[in-house]
C-alpha cells in the first residue's frame, strides 16, 4: 500500500467515525434542570438538630405528601446553625431561607411555597415573614409583598414569637395570618403567651413538653391545613 492509497484509508475511517458520534449524539437527550415541584416545603430544624429539616420537619413533610394527591412536593432543609447561640443564629436562618424564597420565585414562580419551623426554627420563619425590627439580637430579613404572596401556607410549632408578641402569626400578621398555623403544646415555656421576653433558655428548649411535639399529632394537623390552602 503506498502513501496515497493509506492518506485515502485514514481519511474513510475518520469520516465514518465522525458520522457514528453524530448519529448517536442526536440520540442523547440533552441534560435538562429538574422540573420544578408543585409544592415545595422550606423548614428550618430546632436546636442542635443535625443539618436537614429535623424530626419535627419530617413528620410534618411525611404528612404533608401523604395528603397532597399526586401533586410533587419539593423540601429545602434551611441552612444554618441551630446553634446555642439563639439570636445570631436564628438570625442567620432568616437570610438563608429568604434568600432561597427569593431563588423560587424567580425560577419557579408557580411553586407553591410552604415556610415551616420548629422551636428556633419557628423564629427562622418569624424574622423571615413577620419581625418588623431587630429585638433581643434577633435581626429580621423579611420577605417582600410580592414575595410573601407566592407563599400558600406556614406551619410552625413552639414558636418564640408568641411570648414576645403576645399572639400567634395567624393573630399579628396582615400578609401571613390566614395562611398561618402555629401551634404551641399546652405548657411548653418558649412559646406560651405572657412568658418573659428574654430568648429562651437551654432548659426551656429541651424541657419535655417542647421536644414533644413529634409524637403530638400536631405535624400532622399542620399538614392539613396546609393542604387546604394549597
Amino acid at each position: 500500500m503506498n502513501a496515497r492509497q493509506l492518506t485515502r484509508l485514514l481519511a474513510a475511517a475518520m469520516a465514518a467515525t465522525s458520522a457514528a458520534l453524530l448519529s448517536a449524539s442526536t440520540l442523547i437527550a440533552p441534560a435538562s434542570a429538574a422540573p420544578c415541584p408543585d409544592v415545595e416545603v422550606t423548614f428550618a430544624r430546632g436546636t442542635e438538630e443535625a443539618p436537614g429539616v429535623g424530626g419535627v420537619g419530617q413528620a410534618f413533610i411525611d404528612a404533608l405528601r401523604s395528603q397532597v394527591g399526586g401533586r410533587s412536593v419539593g423540601v429545602y432543609a434551611s441552612n444554618y446553625p441551630a446553634g446555642d447561640d439563639f439570636a445570631p443564629s436564628s438570625s442567620a436562618g432568616a437570610v438563608d431561607a429568604h434568600a432561597h424564597v427569593r431563588s423560587m420565585v424567580a425560577n419557579c414562580p408557580n411553586t407553591k411555597l410552604v415556610l415551616g419551623g420548629y422551636s428556633q426554627g419557628a423564629m427562622v420563619i418569624d424574622l423571615t415573614t413577620i419581625a418588623q425590627a431587630p429585638i433581643a439580637g434577633l435581626i429580621p430579613d423579611i420577605l417582600t409583598a410580592d414575595e410573601a404572596a407566592h407563599v400558600a401556607a406556614l406551619a410552625t410549632f413552639g414558636n418564640p414569637s408568641d411570648r414576645y408578641l403576645g399572639a400567634p402569626i395567624s393573630v399579628v400578621s396582615p400578609w401571613y395570618g390566614a395562611k398561618a398555623i402555629d401551634l404551641c403544646a399546652p405548657g411548653d415555656p418558649v412559646c406560651t403567651p405572657g412568658g418573659t421576653w428574654a430568648l429562651p433558655t437551654h432548659d426551656e428548649l429541651f424541657s419535655p413538653v417542647h421536644l414533644s411535639y413529634l409524637e403530638s399529632g400536631m405535624p400532622s394537623q399542620a399538614a392539613t391545613f396546609v393542604v387546604s390552602h394549597l
